[in-house]
């Protein structure tokens, strides 16, 4: 098979279609993204890997093109704090206008899972948000690297040998965006708004963040910062930011994460 940035951006979307598809006709056949256990989340966010992996190997490319290689310590700590500081900024100007409330069942819920007793409600809550930084980022890491493989560790390079950066980094967000689209359309992969509206503000978030995953992917030369992004948008927007918060009585859980 000829090896060309345009038949490799071919046939590494057609085997993301055919891959995503599978777990896509589960999901919506029972209509919950938690079914099956929640195991079709990480088998949907490894597709776009697995995808990579067969494509490169039907193109005869060695597994290092992938950037394996650890970036400098600055790419992977603007990685991490990123999605702190814009969560920071939205949410804060959520609570400063009394946009939302404070959502004190949540906390109970913390309190109450945590079992310890005798530890005050805020003390279960920052015990909640060390584990979540810590141990939960190994676990969302672990999830988040399938879709980095794919989109920035094989998809972006590719696209970025036939475009500017603007290009790129919109054209690459509006396939992600797509990929997006069934879980939200057709599934409970939202926060109990209008399907259409939840479409709009996620496929808004993820052309954002593609932006910069794209830029860490490129400037770095590695796919551990976007991967690592990725990770920490996933558990600190929804996890610790947007759980916490109670918004117009809605409350998110984990089927209603973007991914």
């Amino acid at each position: 098979m000829r090896d060309t940035p345009k038949m490799a951006i071919c046939l590494y979307l057609h085997l993301t279609l055919a891959f995503s598809s599978v777990v896509w006709s589960l999901v919506i056949w029972s209509g919950h993204l938690q079914m099956g256990f929640g195991l079709m989340i990480p088998a949907l966010m490894w597709s776009p890997a697995i995808a990579a992996l067969v494509t490169c190997r039907l193109l005869g490319r060695e597994l290092r093109s992938f950037a394996w290689r650890w970036p400098k310590e600055k790419y992977l700590a603007a990685a991490y704090l990123l999605p702190l500081a814009y969560a920071s900024v939205a949410y804060g100007a959520v609570w400063t206008w009394r946009l939302g409330g404070w959502n004190s069942e949540f906390v109970g819920l913390v309190a109450q899972d945590f079992g310890l007793n005798g530890l005050p409600p805020w003390g279960s809550l920052t015990l909640y948000i060390v584990a979540m930084s810590t141990v939960g980022m190994i676990q969302n890491l672990s999830m988040a690297l399938g879709e980095e493989i794919g989109w920035r560790g094989f998809l972006v390079p590719e696209l970025a040998k036939q475009m500017s950066f603007s290009k790129m980094s919109l054209l690459s967000g509006v396939i992600w965006a797509a990929w997006h689209s069934p879980m939200l359309l057709f599934a409970d992969y939202n926060a109990g708004t209008n399907r259409w509206y939840a479409l709009g503000c996620s496929s808004l978030t993820v052309l954002s963040v593609s932006i910069m995953l794209a830029w860490l992917r490129l400037k770095s030369e590695s796919v551990w910062p976007p991967a690592l992004l990725h990770a920490s948008h996933n558990l600190f927007v929804p996890g610790v930011f947007a759980i916490p918060a109670k918004l117009s009585g809605i409350r998110l859980n984990s089927a209603q994460l973007w991914q």
